[in-house]
């Protein structure tokens, strides 16, 4: 059984983490933590988690109760985990960081996006990316683990196949790309608001988003050449999910499109590639660590074009950290992660 302490159980991604593996046959959480609602139990704070057989409760940060833990989930802000990180590996801990202290190799680049000094830029080498689809051996062996962000996981899986084969272009790449207001957190703010965000659609971020970076160094590992992306995310009133429309030019009329991303993530679980002329929607994703894709070709044309759903908390963010769990732990990696998305 791998002992699990959760660090920040209190936004959607925190709470997707506790619903997920308080459903995991070998997984039980020792310890949840919340400087704001210590002393809360988990369901007085998210009623969904009634009868789910946990009398736990939020503490307060206690440095000894995680080092005693297997695996340690960091769901905070940015900025968290690299202070706590370094004294939980030299434990022996694992960690699995949900935001986006590791994500990036670069420090520089890194410190420019996020707007503040790295707490431990030598750690930034030793983590290990964790989109299972491109790193899962590194994983298995990983004590350190960077968690994809939500529209990074969606545009990488879509554009991987393309680039690994040299079929695009690597300068014409657009990712247009959709996410339900969840994506923003759950905190309080005007924006946010229902009224604010439903019966309306807005892009934001168009200067640049501070998962450009992340997508882009990616990108590049898989082309192995400079990626300029451009990167659109939108606001969508939705609460799940996100949907990526990922353009490139083609540059090889030898490949068969459809077969190409079929062989490409045949043995991936967690990756269903649709029969050809499928538009996946978002909804088919609801509540699964499922990425949807559809692959075409417009008219015949040169441009391919990648469609690409998940939702933003599972695959996303909770799900994919349970498939690097797994992983890092010697499990079967779909432990605990099977199951049917909601429909309507």
């Amino acid at each position: 059984m791998v002992k699990v302490g959760i660090v920040g159980g209190t936004g959607y991604t925190g709470v997707e983490l506790i619903r997920i593996l308080l459903g995991h046959p070998q997984a039980a959480i020792e310890v949840i933590t919340s400087r704001s609602e210590k002393g809360q139990s988990l369901e007085t704070l998210f009623p969904n988690l009634r009868g789910s057989g946990t009398d736990l409760v939020f503490s307060d940060i206690d440095i000894g109760a995680l080092r005693r833990c297997d695996v340690v989930f960091f769901a905070t802000p940015n900025g968290v985990a690299m202070t706590m990180a370094p004294e939980l590996l030299a434990a022996g801990v694992k960690v699995i960081d949900l935001a986006a202290d590791f994500r990036i190799k670069d420090r520089a680049t890194w410190e420019r996006w996020y707007g503040m000094q790295h707490a431990c830029p030598q750690l930034l080498e030793q983590a290990v990316y964790g989109l299972c689809e491109v790193n899962r051996e590194v994983i298995r062996g990983a004590q350190l683990v960077a968690n994809p962000g939500c529209y990074p996981t969606a545009v990488q899986l879509g554009f991987l196949p393309l680039l690994e084969q040299q079929v695009i272009a690597p300068a014409s790449l657009i990712a247009d790309a959709k996410s339900g207001v969840s994506g923003a957190g759950r905190k309080g703010e005007t924006g946010l608001l229902l009224c604010e965000t439903s019966e309306t659609f807005k892009a934001y971020g168009v200067a640049g988003h501070r998962h450009l970076p992340e997508i882009v160094q990616g990108l590049e590992i898989a082309a192995r050449a400079a990626v300029p992306l451009t990167f659109v995310p939108h606001l969508t009133p939705m609460i799940r999910g996100i949907h990526a429309t990922l353009y490139a030019d083609i540059v090889r009329d030898d490949v068969d499109l459809q077969s190409l991303f079929e062989k490409r993530y045949e043995n991936e679980t967690f990756v269903d590639v649709m029969p050809s002329g499928s538009h996946p929607e978002t909804r088919s994703v609801r509540g699964v660590n499922i990425t949807r894709i559809a692959v075409h070709r417009p008219g015949g044309g040169r441009r391919v074009v990648v469609l690409s759903v998940i939702d933003n908390l599972v695959k996303g963010a909770a799900g994919q950290a349970v498939q690097n769990m797994n992983l890092m732990s010697g499990l079967e990696e779909t432990l605990g992660l099977t199951g049917i998305s909601i429909l309507p």
